[in-house]
């Protein structure tokens, strides 16, 4: 029983390690390499495993290269993926740029992809130019109405400026600040809108791709609108600003009087308290005049006599006055 044992677990130790060594060393991965004729070493397998890169990243782009015709090695893949760049996304940009045409080195591609930007879809943009719609954009004219205009700008990506170049934000930007500076420094709107191709020859004379990814082809605008009267309605927020003003100041000039008039009826009343008690104290001298024979009895019946006749007249000249304002009326009616 124990012969029987003993070479059955010799056996499947063997397994084991066979089974080990194969889920550690890509050996299909080897073969696929071998019969695509490209150099790719056993040993250089196990080195990728050792440091923790994928083999399956690295091989199948390079057989993808090599079959292309480019000129590419193990080390430079393993460099680009160690330092976290797309070595497949990188391979397919190389191709395309090959089969385009368009002058693209190894290095210049990797660095383009840790820059951060889709290597494969610049070159791409490169042969089929991208259009990028800006948003409305309204600007003023001189004659003080509105204007909103929206392009269409074409561009093609610029692939020795896509490390540090700025990308379609600033592109819309620019193309904006543009439209705003035409339509701005037009005299009239109607100019505008029968020549909207004054918009597209001024923002493409400005060289607005400079320091960008990109280069512009073209500049197009696909809509312009007339908008509001900015200067009519400027006008009037004007003219209601100054009306609140001048009735601000009209009702700090009515204050003004309500107070000065509170002030003389309040100084009116004073001296009227002051005649009521002046007035009050005349019996009183009377008195002592009497008293003290100052005062006879007949000047006292003549001054009330005289007193009687003023009140009497002013009562007679009030009544005049109100006859003649009744007859007024009566021959206005």
């Amino acid at each position: 029983m124990e012969e029987i044992i003993i070479p059955l677990l010799f056996v499947a130790l063997i397994i084991i390690v066979i089974a080990v060594i194969f889920s550690f060393i890509p050996l299909g991965l080897w073969i696929s390499a071998l019969a695509a004729r490209v150099p790719v070493g056993i040993f250089a397998l196990i080195g990728m495993r050792l440091r923790r890169v994928v083999p399956a990243k690295i091989v199948n782009p390079l057989i993808k290269a090599t079959k292309a015709g480019l000129d590419l090695n193990v080390n430079k893949l393993e460099g680009h993926f160690l330092a976290g760049g797309n070595v497949d996304r990188v391979v397919n940009a190389l191709i395309a740029a090959q089969r385009a045409e368009i002058p693209l080195q190894f290095e210049r591609a990797a660095a383009i992809d840790l820059a951060g930007r889709d290597v494969l879809q610049a070159v791409q943009m490169s042969v089929n130019p991208k259009v990028i719609e800006t948003p409305v954009v309204a600007a003023v004219a001189k004659d003080g109405i509105e204007v909103k205009a929206r392009a269409k700008v074409t561009v093609r990506a610029n692939i020795d400026r896509l490390v540090g170049g700025a990308g379609e934000e600033t592109i819309i930007a620019r193309v904006g600040e543009g439209i705003v500076t035409t339509i701005g420094s037009s005299d009239n709107h109607k100019v505008v809108l029968e020549n909207p191709d004054r918009i597209s020859n001024t923002v493409l004379n400005k060289g607005l791709d400079s320091g960008t990814a990109y280069e512009i082809l073209s500049i197009d605008v696909a809509d312009v609108d007339v908008g509001k009267n900015i200067g009519a309605q400027l006008q009037t927020d004007q003219a209601e600003a100054d009306k609140r003003i001048a009735q601000a100041k009209a009702e700090e000039r009515r204050a003004m009087a309500v107070a000065k008039e509170q002030e003389m009826i309040a100084s009116v009343q004073e001296m009227r308290a002051k005649v009521t008690e002046a007035e009050a104290e005349v019996p009183k001298a009377m008195a002592q005049a009497l008293r003290e024979g100052n005062l006879g009895v007949m000047d006292y019946y003549q001054m009330k006599n005289v007193m009687a006749d003023t009140d009497m007249r002013s009562n007679i000249s009030k009544l005049g006055a109100e006859g003649s304002q009744e007859s007024g009326h009566q021959d206005q009616e």
